[in-house]
């Protein structure tokens, strides 16, 4: 059974949702020596989610964004962590509904998504720093 992690960062994104699977894919070359395992890429914030969803289309990117920023919107009476800015504690209920993490098959080498999928990073801040991933690669 072969181990590995590393930790990638990323470029700081405008809010929104971003794909990153290719970079991920680059950041660990070890995925081609495995016949079969799991890649678990964990994120280290608070304010920024990881997801799994469409790959193709850009728009459906653009309809997550608004989604959430309907679904939690800024600005709302009954915050009191205001302190970092409006954007700040709807970027944590958001980055609470996506989840911090997103775990992946390996199948030859690859990962083994469907089609039309790709991995997100939903940066949910205005003006984020780049970000940090923990890439966690497992299997035979």
């Amino acid at each position: 059974m072969q181990y590995t992690q590393r930790e990638l960062q990323l470029s700081p994104y405008r809010r929104g949702f971003h794909l990153i699977t290719d970079d991920i894919s680059r950041a660990m070359p070890e995925l081609a020596t495995l016949q079969q395992g799991l890649l678990h890429v964990f994120i280290k914030h608070s304010s920024a989610s990881l997801t799994i969803n469409e790959n193709a289309d850009p728009t459906v990117r653009g309809d997550f964004e608004r989604f959430f920023n309907r679904a939690v919107p800024e600005n709302e009476p009954y915050y009191q962590h205001t302190d970092e800015g409006p954007d700040d504690m709807p970027a944590h209920l958001k980055a609470s509904l996506l989840g911090s993490s997103v775990t992946l098959p390996v199948t030859a080498g690859r990962l083994n998504l469907g089609t039309w999928q790709g991995i997100y990073l939903g940066e949910h801040r205005d003006h984020a720093s780049g970000r940090t991933l923990v890439l966690t690669l497992h299997g035979r």
